[in-house]
């Protein structure tokens, strides 16, 4: 129906016509909600009034003057409610004094001005009510007046008629009981009473998890007849399949070696495993590759086993080469920060497996980009020694086509001339020209 957030604003407006005047609370109203919610709320509010035992008195009239007024811009007829509105006035189980509320919010009588009225509140309004000077008006009247059509009954729908209602009198109040009396109410410090609660938020509740109107029966739609199968016609066969029962044997094997290595790397990405660990983890992954798959590594958690463990790591990316993660795996290692232990990794799956070309070209700018920006001078020296030896490695085992990348490689050289390494990095591309 209505959102949670809602639902509590609208309690709480129908709740302040204990003190509050109703020009206040429909001014609230128009300032809480936007327009384009209005008329879900004011039909909220329709299927609570149906319902006599719903809402309290004062909450009826604080509903009514919200459901006229949320329309009060525009002419009678042009108000969706306007029709339940004249229903209710001439419904002669309503109460009086709401029937005369609604005459005088639709301007029907003469018994003061409707400004008057809504200066009051809906409290004010009940203690102050005197029904012998009112005439009530027939309904044909009242539709010729504000309806766009004349019915003189009220239509009855059978099929809602015939809705069953999930709104239903509270089994433990007896019969006779007026339920709004304040007995009923929850007591701080005292044991509940039966068929005491929050009517409140059940009626809140309600309106944000169900639809007031309830569940209407179903129509009934006979199948169609099946057509007659012409010559030449394709028949839609179901064949009987008889399926033989496999047996898994794989139930109750034996695990242990799988939880011994998902907790070992959840070790490894902590800190660095014993040598004795770390021999274990590759020796369990390469008599079971599939292991690498139940080890609980994510690409997410790559980084942190990369800068611990990264001969693991290797053997992880190696096992995971076939997998359609790689890529992502790939992703995360090329944006790492770069260090030692990732130039590592990198360095060995040159040597191990066929990487990527754009992997390895990308995983270069950005050692190279790192480089440029780091401000500390000593790790700036540091890194680009570092680098220099690993782009030697790799071009010396030919895992890249230096030309490929040899003016961005040149112009690094460059800036870093400074540096031994980078000098005899320069060297070695002229010697490939």
């Amino acid at each position: 129906m209505i959102s949670v957030e809602d639902s509590r604003v609208l309690m709480a407006l129908l709740n302040a016509g204990e003190q509050l005047p109703f020009e206040e609370i429909i001014s609230d109203f128009n300032s809480k909600f936007p327009h384009s919610h209005r008329f879900s709320l004011c039909f909220s509010l329709t299927l609570l009034l149906e319902n006599e035992k719903m809402l309290k008195p004062i909450q009826r009239l604080v509903a009514l003057a919200i459901i006229h007024h949320a329309y009060s811009s525009q002419q009678p007829s042009s108000n969706p409610f306007v029709s339940f509105l004249v229903d209710c006035a001439c419904e002669d189980a309503v109460e009086k004094c709401e029937r005369a509320f609604i005459l005088q919010l639709l301007g029907s009588t003469s018994s003061g001005s409707i400004k008057e009225v809504l200066k009051l509140s809906a409290a004010d309004y009940i203690k102050s009510f005197d029904p012998s000077s009112l005439v009530f008006p027939q309904r044909e009247q009242m539709q010729q007046q504000y309806c766009n059509k004349v019915h003189p009954q009220p239509f009855i729908c059978l099929f809602k008629n015939n809705y069953v209602k999930n709104v239903v009198p509270d089994p433990d109040v007896p019969p006779g009981c007026d339920e709004n009396s304040p007995e009923f109410d929850l007591q701080p410090g005292a044991k509940p009473k039966i068929g005491s609660g929050d009517k409140d938020e059940t009626v809140a509740g309600l309106l944000k998890n169900s639809s007031l109107e309830g569940l209407g029966p179903r129509w009934i739609r006979p199948s169609p007849p099946r057509l007659p199968i012409q010559d030449g016609e394709l028949v839609w066969l179901n064949p009987d399949n008889n399926h033989e029962l496999l047996w898994d044997y794989g139930m109750c094997a034996d695990t242990s070696r799988g939880a011994a290595v998902r907790d070992l790397i959840a070790k490894a990405l902590k800190g660095p495993l014993a040598p004795a660990q770390q021999e274990q983890v590759l020796v369990e992954l390469t008599n079971d590759p599939k292991l690498v798959y139940h080890c609980g590594l994510t690409p997410r958690k790559l980084p942190e086993l990369v800068e611990n463990n990264p001969l693991i790591a290797v053997e992880v990316l190696i096992k995971l080469i076939n997998s359609p993660e790689i890529s992502e795996y790939f992703t995360v290692l090329v944006n790492m920060d770069m260090s030692l232990h990732s130039m590592e990794v990198v360095n060995r799956l040159t040597t191990a497996v066929e990487l990527p070309t754009e992997f390895v070209h990308m995983y270069i700018t950005n050692c190279i980009s790192s480089c440029e920006n780091i401000k500390d001078k000593y790790m700036q020296n540091r890194l680009v020694r570092l680098v220099c030896v690993f782009l030697q490695s790799l071009i010396r085992n030919k895992i890249i086509n230096v030309q490929d990348l040899f003016i961005e490689v040149q112009a690094f050289c460059i800036e870093f001339s400074r540096i031994r390494e980078a000098a005899g990095l320069f060297r070695l591309l002229k010697t490939l020209e």
